[in-house]
Order: structure tokens, then sequence, then C-alpha cells
């Protein structure tokens, strides 16, 4: 069944038209059909929306605040994935396209507002309007592309270029989360990061 917003929630419904329309216009119509199976959520900073060896139910748009992907190793090790922003798509992407249990954990760095859409709300979505599945292919090619830059950089032994790396890809990251979770993120010491971040200043 189509979910349908409260009128308090439309006041981020720009930024998701905003966010849309950098790949696809849409009529006011076919926007309206977005919205019908599209849903708005609330998370508070510290809660966790993925657990690992859950369903993973839904993708996520973040409008505002920060979430984070991470993974427990066999020696209980928590190694940092993945960081959501504004305007990013985040979900257990192997999960959710083959509905299945979690592997990874999401959790808010900062209270969130996020759009969410479960995996059937999409195909539906993108039948009743077709652009959006042209949307979402270029939203997972982005993807891609990106997991493919971090891969390359990654095998770069300079941890500079892992520096710049983030730098480019979470514009403003470093001033909103512990230098700890950069240093993880990147793969190296606190002290590492310290003087890459001074030789950047």
């Amino acid at each position: 069944m189509p979910i349908k917003n409260t009128p308090e929630q439309f006041t981020t419904m720009d930024s998701l038209r905003k966010e849309i329309e950098e790949i696809v216009s849409l009529t006011d119509q076919e926007f309206e059909s977005v919205l019908d199976h599209i849903k708005i959520r609330h998370f508070k900073k510290h809660q966790i929306i993925l657990h690992e060896g859950d369903l993973a139910q839904h993708d996520f748009l973040v409008v505002k605040g920060l979430l984070r992907v991470t993974k427990l190793d066999s020696n209980g090790k928590e190694h940092i994935l993945q960081f959501g922003m504004e305007n990013h798509w985040i979900t257990d992407s192997e999960a959710y396209y083959g509905q299945s249990t979690a592997t990874l954990t999401i959790d808010c760095l900062e209270d969130t507002t996020a759009f969410s859409l479960t995996l059937k709300q999409r195909e539906i979505l993108c039948k009743i309007v077709p652009k959006m599945e042209t949307y979402f292919l270029k939203i997972a090619t982005r993807s891609f592309v990106d997991l493919q830059k971090r891969i390359l950089c990654f095998l770069s032994s300079h941890a500079a270029d892992r520096y710049h790396h983030i730098l480019m890809v979470y514009p403003g990251l470093i001033h909103r989360v512990p230098k700890a979770m950069i240093a993880s993120y990147l793969g190296v010491s606190r002290e590492t990061l310290s003087r890459l971040s001074k030789t950047d200043g």
C-alpha cells in the first residue's frame, strides 16, 4: 500500500526533488508518485538502524545527519566501510537487493533525517514512473565508480592518497566525527592522521 506523509514532513520534500532532478526531471504528478512510495524517517544519534543479522529492508537517502556502515571481523575489531552524508543513499547492498540478512551494521553518528525505500516500493515506483529506473541506475553506477576509486586508492601505499580521497568523497567529514573514526576508515594511526591534517592545512 502506498505510504502517505504527514503535512509536517513535506518541509524536506524539496530536497528530495532536487536530488532526483539532478539526474532526471519529473512532472508534479510523477513526483507525487515518488512521495506515495517513499517514507521520511527520523533517527537519534547513536541509534542503530540496521543490525548485522537483521533483514535489510530499506535503502536510505540522508537528508540531514550522518550515518556509518561498520563490520566486525572475527577478532571483534570494528572496521568502518562507509559514511552516509547528506544526499547519499546507504544500505547493506548485498542484503537489500538479495532480501537477505545483513552482514553490516548501520548506525547514526548524528541525529538524522532520511528517506527510506523498500525494494518492493522501489520496484513498484519504477513501473509507475519509468524515469526513476534511470535515476536509480545512475545512482548505482555512481556508487560503483566511487567504490572502484576507493579500492584503487587503498591499494596505494601512500596514506596521503587515502586522506585526500576522504576529503573529496566526504567534504567536511573530518570536522564532524572523531579523528579515531577517520583513522579507522583510512587504516592509519592517529599520529599519521594528525600529520596528514597539518600537511593539508
